[in-house]
């Protein structure tokens, strides 16, 4: 059923909504050594805006890490055009979350649901900062989910799992509020260069929920590795393989030492399972395994030379150079 009005819902949970400034000072260049009537380029600030959005009466806002980042000044406005300074709490450029906090009056803090939950066809209402118009509200329908990075052209280095909308997403909506028709926060907008108009995407909310506490805590996310580096399972290779249909992660290096490789993990094997759950593609693989927990003894199917076998092993901490 189409709704006839969101005017409800936006009223209900606008006031979450707050645009964010960034800006950081580029520095210039030195003097052309080999003489010139310039001289050295002075120093400029380079301004970036996007969207953000209240999660508590504390004051704490979540917004997208690019927005913000190397930022060395940062200001909020509120709904109530209130505009204040923000500090930052916690960064993760693996899942693009930043979370910040200000000090404002009457604040409020929508809900936030459960992305697990949304389904493709259901409306959703983007609020944010496109092209700083603040306070803009499009409307769509969720056209997909389990979007990765192999569909979207994005850091293939991130952990991404997007919502995909039709709800019009533009540079200045990044780090905005997806809502359900229930007024909950379901995403977080994100803005794009996809090679197609009219679409959207947004990272899933409970992707946040899950690295929420390590922001807040330690301003950093800890996660857990397995010790091998992957790629997805051609149609070729599955036959090649022996596997009745492309799934899985192939693990391609085994890293001395790790705790793949103290568990007898090979190249070439195919992980089918991650702890009971299906491996469809292997860009869900990392992260179940990042934040299954550091000392956590996972299982994991593994399809290797015609027959599946189980193997179990005991997650560490991811080393600095790889997260």
């Amino acid at each position: 059923m189409v709704p006839t009005s969101f005017v409800d819902l936006v009223q209900h949970v606008k006031g979450a909504v707050v645009n964010v400034f960034a800006a950081q000072v580029v520095r210039g260049g030195l003097p052309n050594p080999f003489g010139g009537p310039w001289g050295a380029v002075p120093d400029r600030i380079q301004r970036s805006l996007g969207t953000g959005f209240v999660i508590d009466s504390e004051g704490y806002v979540i917004t997208n890490n690019h927005v913000i980042e190397h930022a060395s000044d940062i200001r909020v406005q509120t709904s109530s055009n209130e505009e204040v300074s923000a500090s930052v709490v916690g960064l993760d450029d693996r899942t693009d979350v930043a979370l910040l906090r200000i000090s404002a009056r009457n604040l409020v803090a929508p809900p936030l649901g459960d992305s697990d939950a949304l389904q493709v066809g259901e409306w959703v209402v983007a609020i944010g900062n496109p092209f700083g118009l603040s306070q803009t509200v499009t409307a769509g329908i969720v056209s997909a989910k389990g979007r990765t990075g192999r569909d979207v052209p994005i850091d293939p280095a991130g952990y991404y799992n997007f919502i995909q909308t039709d709800a019009s997403i533009n540079p200045g909506n990044s780090g905005g509020p997806l809502f359900n028709m229930r007024g909950e926060i379901v995403g977080i907008n994100t803005a794009i260069n996809a090679a197609g108009q009219g679409i959207g995407f947004a990272i899933p909310i409970n992707m946040v929920k899950q690295i929420l506490p390590q922001l807040r805590t330690s301003g950093r996310v800890t996660r857990s590795w397995l010790g091998i580096s992957i790629q997805s399972v051609t149609r070729d290779a599955a036959t090649q393989l022996g596997l009745p249909e492309p799934k899985g992660a192939l693990v391609v290096e085994v890293f001395p030492g790790g705790p793949a490789a103290s568990a007898g993990l090979r190249s070439g094997d195919v992980i089918l399972e991650f702890d009971g759950q299906a491996i469809r593609d292997s860009s869900e693989l990392p992260w179940l395994a990042s934040t299954a927990g550091v000392g956590h003894i996972a299982r994991l199917d593994v399809f290797r030379g015609g027959s599946q076998r189980q193997i179990q092993l005991r997650l560490v901490e991811m080393p600095p150079q790889r997260r």
